[in-house]
Order: structure tokens, then sequence, then C-alpha cells
């Protein structure tokens, strides 16, 4: 199920699906960093608790070029809630002191739901407009968040799934 608030006000990218394992599988491949490494393509140094910081990198393969970008995990609930904020200039946020927060950030919750054999993942990413980016960007952002995550979301599924089929 996809469902976006008007596209014209770029609010939020929220998805919802289900994946045939149980939440406790799916909370450890959103928050350890050998599955966020698997189903995100991310080197990371995620540290699944309230508070913590760390980096995602991206490697691109073929032309060996790295992006990096910061995060701060929002909330760790296992295995219940998984939020972080990331997608923040560390300049803007006063450096490694001022920690993210909301017009400086993006937001991305997953809540996991219990679902017969398996669990519902309700993704939001959410801050767009909050980030104050003249509207050309704002769309770029939003337009390439949501590629990407109907990307990952279905890479984070299928990584779940091998894991429950292993346990």
């Amino acid at each position: 199920m996809e469902s976006e608030h008007g596209s014209a006000e770029y609010g939020s990218i929220e998805r919802e699906l289900h994946v045939d394992a149980s939440p406790e599988v799916v909370f450890e491949v959103l928050s350890k960093p050998e599955y966020i490494r698997d189903w995100w393509s991310a080197e990371n140094d995620v540290e699944p608790t309230a508070g913590a910081t760390g980096r995602l990198t991206w490697t691109d393969e073929g032309g060996g070029e790295s992006k990096s970008e910061p995060f701060t995990v929002v909330e760790a609930d296992p295995p219940r809630t998984f939020s972080f904020r990331w997608t923040y200039d560390e300049s803007r946020t006063g450096g490694a002191g001022t920690p993210a927060g909301p017009g400086n950030s993006l937001l991305v919750t997953f809540e996991l739901v219990p679902s017969g054999e398996g669990t519902t993942v309700r993704f939001r990413e959410t801050g767009y407009r909050e980030r104050g980016w003249e509207a050309a960007l704002l769309e770029a952002y939003y337009n390439d968040h949501r590629q990407g995550w109907d990307f990952y979301l279905a890479r984070l599924a299928a990584c779940a799934d091998r894991l429950a089929a292993t346990r």
C-alpha cells in the first residue's frame, strides 16, 4: 500500500509493507550494522540506542565515489519502533555537539506491528518542508528519496525474510 500526502506538498513519504518475519527479526535488520549493509548498501556504525550518532556511507562500486550522511537515532524500542534523523548539514547544526532536530534534518520512522506470522512495517519520512529548501530543490530531494525508499524497502523485506528463514 502506498500513500503520499499531496505531491504538491512534499510533506512526507509513507509506505506500508508486509514482511514474512517477526517484529524481532525486522527490528534486527533495521538496526544492526551488518544487516543495514545488506539492505541499504551503507557502511555504518549504527548503535541502536536513542541519542546515538553515527554515519551512513555509500560507495559507488563503479566509480569508487563515496557519499556519507550523518544520522542520529531518535527512538529504539525493540521490537516496535526504530526512528532516526538524517541528511543534516553538520555545520548548520553546530557540528557534532548539536543534535539533529526539526528544521535541519529528515525524520525516518519504522513502526513494526505483528501481523499473523509476520510484520506490517509502517515507514514514514518527514521534514522536507521544514528544511526551508526552495521549491525545485525540495521537489528533487523528495522525488529522489521516494524512488530510493521504494527500492530499499523491498530489499529490507527480502533481507528480513532471508534472516527469518535461517532461524
